[in-house]
């Protein structure tokens, strides 16, 4: 979610700058009189076309979701850093080479290239948490849980149906969290052939409605994926991740 959100600012920044672009040119005395419509539309539509590409290139890279504002922050640093560095560079080879660039042509290409560089650079490090971390050992992009630890609860938990018991007796006020992959093992124990694993599937949905039904305790169905765990590892495997990323206890059997 966090990701399409970025997507999103870095589509609206693309456009903003090419507006500005081409608003400066034309309100421009000098430079109106050299800008033709079909120059303006190859600006915008050059810049248009870059942003696609960008958004392709990182749509085939290997997704891992990483939803911290941390990663957004640190990367954004870093992004204008390098743009900063790169537009020196750009000065550079536009003096030595002769390439033509001034004015306004100049600006709009520093533009594009730190826009492209912070988007990159935040994508990156928001798919790579786990060798960031490693890398900067002081860097910890996991999530911080305020107030009492959540309860991640398994699988065996909800069918075993004692949990429900519990809540009602107002014994603890922690959270009660459900991993997704947590729900979608219920709901296919609950269509399995065998009839006796399809007994326990529906009992333990219907524990799990009965939680939700609850007023004494907040019970909470997580789709955050657990990070650095492959989609198709075991349930237990992610389980623990998952537990891990959200800092709470795991309940199981």
């Amino acid at each position: 979610m966090l990701l399409n959100f970025i997507r999103a600012i870095f589509i609206i920044v693309i456009f903003a700058a090419l507006f500005l672009s081409i608003t400066s040119q034309v309100e421009n005395p000098e430079e109106a009189q050299r800008l033709t419509q079909s120059q303006i539309w190859i600006v915008f539509i050059g810049g248009l076309v870059l942003a696609v590409i960008v958004l392709f290139i990182d749509w085939l890279l290997p997704k891992r979701s990483l939803s911290a504002l941390a990663g957004v922050f640190f990367g954004l640093i870093v992004g204008i850093f390098f743009s900063w560095a790169l537009t020196m560079v750009l000065d550079m080879i536009n003096d030595v080479f002769k390439i033509g660039l001034e004015g306004t042509n100049l600006k709009l290409t520093k533009w594009m290239m730190g826009i492209c560089i912070c988007y990159f650079v935040i994508s990156f490090i928001m798919r790579t948490k786990d060798d960031v971390r490693f890398i900067i050992p002081y860097v910890e992009f996991s999530r911080q849980t305020k107030g009492v630890r959540p309860l991640v609860l398994d699988t065996s938990v909800i069918i075993d149906g004692r949990i429900a018991d519990i809540c009602q007796t107002k014994l603890f006020d922690a959270p009660l969290v459900i991993p997704r992959f947590i729900l979608n093992e219920l709901q296919l124990i609950a269509d399995s052939a065998d009839k006796l694993k399809r007994t326990r599937g529906r009992r333990g949905l219907d524990i799990l409605h009965t939680l939700q039904e609850t007023p004494a305790i907040e019970v909470k169905v997580d789709d955050t994926p657990p990070p650095g765990v492959d989609e198709h590892a075991a349930v237990d495997q992610k389980l623990v991740a998952f537990t891990k990323n959200c800092d709470g206890k795991l309940v199981t059997n």
